[in-house]
């Protein structure tokens, strides 16, 4: 049995799809109200901040997939990261089940310097803080051969039906809603995005690939990288009308942060929307070269499908 812990979001829901395509039937969901993807799928209610709940719900699995999502708030992010991670770990350790770590960038330094595996962990602001501490707790216990365990990492989001990213809701959400689409600082920057079923599917890979543990993988992404104006310009092309957008300058959203709490809760993340943000997910492609990536043009395609933007 495989456990998706945190699977009511796009990733544990893609995640739960690709296991059961190519691994296994035997699917448990864990979540505080957690709905199936597969009509035999087993649910499980639990609170993942109880470390009672997590030992049950890994109890019996080979491979937990820590999923969750937290509200976007800094504070709940500091005060629930490390318990989250440290319940997790003692509940895999106690039941002998591996675990995948589905991490993000947050932690790492805000520049323009290529991004690997390897770059070290130093966040600005809470949010990549609690980060940190998440990740460097599961190192500790890897390195320390309590758990057998894998990290990985995925910069934001792009995708279909339920992914959430800010470009998601800048651009494809505004398109939906027939608003301009907006952009944070600067379109002519190089962004690195993941298609949200490719993480999913990548992750699936991973976790049901013995040699990968005790590493940390950078999950694959195109790396024929778009500038937001080139993302804007692909979608003009494939609606076959001009698309006008808005670039928020940072005086704009300071002000802005002051009356809306969820750009408040992005400030901390504004200076990589300056620079190019290079992603580089080579190790995973040198390791699994058949695994199909969803390219710019193809993601951007599906998302005006499913969005049913016209």
């Amino acid at each position: 049995m495989q456990v998706i812990l945190g699977a009511n979001g796009i990733i544990g829901e893609e995640l739960a799809k690709a296991l059961r395509s190519n691994y296994t039937k035997e699917i448990k969901l864990v979540g505080r109200n957690p709905k199936k993807v597969h009509i035999d799928d087993i649910l499980f209610k639990g609170d993942l901040l109880q470390a009672k709940d997590v030992h049950n719900a890994v109890e019996n699995a080979k491979i937990a997939y820590l999923t969750v999502g937290l509200p976007y708030r800094s504070k709940i992010w500091l005060r629930d990261w490390p318990i989250i991670m440290k319940n997790v770990i003692s509940g895999c350790k106690k039941n002998n089940c591996k675990l995948v770590y589905f991490d993000n960038t947050y932690a790492y330094p805000q520049d323009s310097k290529i991004q690997k595996e390897d770059t070290p962990l130093q966040p600005k602001g809470k949010k990549g803080e609690a980060k940190r501490i998440a990740a460097e707790l599961l190192l500790n216990a890897i390195n320390n051969k309590e758990i057998n365990g894998v990290i990985c990492r995925a910069p934001e989001f792009y995708g279909p039906d339920k992914t959430k990213g800010i470009t998601n809701t800048l651009i494809f959400d505004a398109l939906k809603a027939n608003k301009k689409p907006k952009v944070f600082l600067k379109d002519n920057v190089l962004r690195t995005f993941i298609y949200t079923p490719d993480a999913s599917k990548a992750m699936a890979l991973i976790g049901n690939t013995p040699d990968t543990y005790g590493q940390t993988w950078h999950l694959p992404c195109d790396e024929n990288r778009l500038t937001y104006k080139e993302i804007i310009e692909q979608i003009s092309l494939q609606l076959d009308r001009k698309i006008t957008y808005n670039t928020l300058g940072g005086f704009i959203l300071k002000v802005a942060s002051i009356f809306n709490q969820n750009i408040r809760e992005t400030q901390e993340l504004l200076p990589r929307y300056k620079i190019d943000n290079i992603f580089d997910s080579s190790k995973f492609k040198n390791r699994f070269p058949d695994f199909k990536i969803t390219s710019y043009q193809q993601g951007i395609s599906n998302i005006i499908k499913d969005y049913k933007i016209r």
